[in-house]
Order: structure tokens, then C-alpha cells, then sequence
């Protein structure tokens, strides 16, 4: 290639380049640019934004465990305990942590439903950008496996295609809000802690996730394998979770340490023994907490 095209090549990229950093992916407020993506969930040509470890306003989104399901009565939600926003000293949520309880009490609003799957996450998120939170935490993505049988658990492609959706939707509202996303729990552990009780077993039989859950004693192959393909789909949406968090500027991943963290049977509810305990509650506090303050995002 001759000197002069190399020359008008190097001025044109200058130029490019100049042009991709005056307009900024900030300029639009979260409006859609020619690649139908919010300008906070694609790649910028601008320096990736400062986190802020002590945001002063918190959203919850999620399903029964961000609602502290079965942690205090049976089959009952109780919210106070929750790992998100709850207010009791048992437990130091992370609102509690980053706010302090009296603020928590009046800047923390938790919207997530028992039962909800990622598909109703969007709606959750539209609820969540009303507030313009300063950091939204998102927990779901269990009901989508715990499922009646394994062919009715959420497909991948719908699984991912819903929380891009949602992302989309807080974007809209919040283009800046900060977003915690915790990995799914691994369902297979919990089966293997709880089947330990009887009282957790009749409790399952009540239709607490079956497609793990089912037969809990079962041990032959069939019933192998069916827990084993929950197991890998839990895997696949928190594959989806990692990915779809990384596109976006103010997203953190926990890095899967939902889903590592031990579960034991302190850990879990004595109701149900699957959903997390009080003290359960607190573990996922302080797996958030050290995600949402850390210097660096959890490789």
C-alpha cells in the first residue's frame, strides 16, 4: 500500500474516532441507536464509567428468595429478612449494609414476586426505573428451572432474550442505575441438603420446584438424570446472566458465587428446607455486599 493511503486511512480513523467519542452512549439517555440496543448496553468508544460502591437508593427485583419466602412461616413470604432490602439485624441486608437502617426503612423498594419467572422481570424492571434507584439488584431465574417436568423449564434462547428485555426496559427509565445480578442458587445442592428432612420432603410434595424436587429418595437413573438436566440448565442461564450483564456498562455479575456458595442446613428454611433461612438470607447479603463495594468487578 503506498504512503498516501496509509496517511488518508490514519486521518479517517482520527476522525471516526473523534466523531464516536463526541457522541458518547451517554448523550441519548438510554434511547435506541441504530442497533435497537440502549445506549447503556453496548460497547462505547468512551472510558468505562466509575462504579459506585455506596449507592444511596436500592430496587430489588426477583423472585421468592429476594422476598424471603419460607424464612419466617410457612408458605408465606416475609420480606423483613430479605437479602436485598430487608430490615431485620438478623440478617444486615444489603441495604441495611450500604445505607443504614433508617435510610434502608425510606430509600430500598423491593419488587420482586414469589413465583416469578425472567419473563416477568421486565414488568419488575419498569417498576424499578420508576424510582430512578441509584443500584438495582437482581435475583431470578430458579422458577424458570423449577419447573413442573424438565421439557417445561424456560429455553435457553427465551431465558436470554427476556433479560435482555428487562435490561432494556430499566434502561429506558434509569440509563445510569447501577445492576447487581446474582447467579442463580444451584438447585442440586439444595435437593441434596434437604432431603435430609421429612418434613421438607411433604413440604415439596406441595409442588416446591418438582422438576428437582420430585421423588425426592429416587436415586435411579431416570431420576439422575432429570435432576442432572436442571442442573445443567441452571448452568446455561447463568452462563446467560454473566454475558448479558457484561454488555452493559453498570452491570456486575456476583461471578457465580451464588450458585457456589455451600447451602447447609442452617442455610435453609426449616419450613421448606430449600429456600434460604434467615441466616441463609444473610449469607446472600454478604455475598452482594462484597460484590457491590469491591474495587474491581469479580472476574
Amino acid at each position: 500500500m503506498r504512503n498516501s493511503s496509509r496517511r488518508v486511512r490514519a486521518g479517517l480513523a482520527v476522525v471516526v474516532a473523534a466523531v464516536l467519542g463526541a457522541a458518547g452512549c451517554d448523550a441519548a439517555g438510554g434511547a435506541h441507536g441504530s442497533s435497537g440496543v440502549p445506549d447503556g448496553t453496548r460497547p462505547s468508544a468512551s472510558p468505562t464509567p466509575s462504579w459506585n460502591p455506596h449507592p444511596e437508593s436500592i430496587v430489588a427485583v426477583g423472585d421468592s428468595i429476594t422476598r424471603g419466602f419460607d424464612a419466617c412461616s410457612v408458605l408465606s413470604d416475609c420480606p423483613e429478612v430479605s437479602w436485598a432490602t430487608g430490615t431485620s439485624t438478623a440478617v444486615d441486608s444489603l441495604a441495611v449494609r450500604l445505607l443504614g437502617r433508617a435510610r434502608a426503612a425510606t430509600h430500598s423498594w423491593n419488587y420482586a414476586v414469589t413465583g416469578a419467572r425472567m419473563a416477568d422481570l421486565p414488568g419488575q424492571m419498569r417498576q424499578a426505573a420508576a424510582r430512578d434507584p441509584q443500584l438495582v439488584t437482581v435475583m431470578a431465574g430458579a422458577n424458570d428451572a423449577c419447573r413442573r417436568s424438565v421439557t417445561q423449564m424456560t429455553a435457553v434462547a427465551d431465558f436470554k432474550a427476556q433479560f435482555e428485555e428487562a435490561m432494556r426496559t430499566l434502561r429506558v427509565g434509569a440509563p445510569k442505575a447501577q445492576v447487581y445480578v446474582a447467579s442463580v442458587p444451584n438447585l442440586k445442592r439444595l435437593w441434596s441438603q434437604g432431603r435430609t428432612s421429612a418434613l421438607g420432603k411433604q413440604i415439596w410434595k406441595l409442588g416446591i420446584c418438582p422438576s428437582m424436587l420430585a421423588d425426592a429418595d429416587a436415586l435411579d437413573a431416570a431420576a439422575n438424570r432429570r435432576r442432572e438436566t436442571v442442573q445443567e440448565r441452571v448452568e446455561a442461564y447463568n452462563k446467560v446472566l454473566e454475558e448479558v450483564c457484561a454488555k452493559d456498562r453498570y452491570c456486575r455479575f456476583d461471578g457465580g458465587a451464588v450458585h457456589a456458595y455451600q447451602f447447609g442446613t442452617d442455610q435453609l428454611s426449616h419450613w421448606d428446607w430449600f429456600h434460604p433461612s434467615t441466616d441463609g438470607q444473610a449469607r446472600l447479603a454478604e455475598i452482594a455486599y462484597r460484590t457491590v463495594t469491591a474495587e474491581h468487578p469479580v472476574a
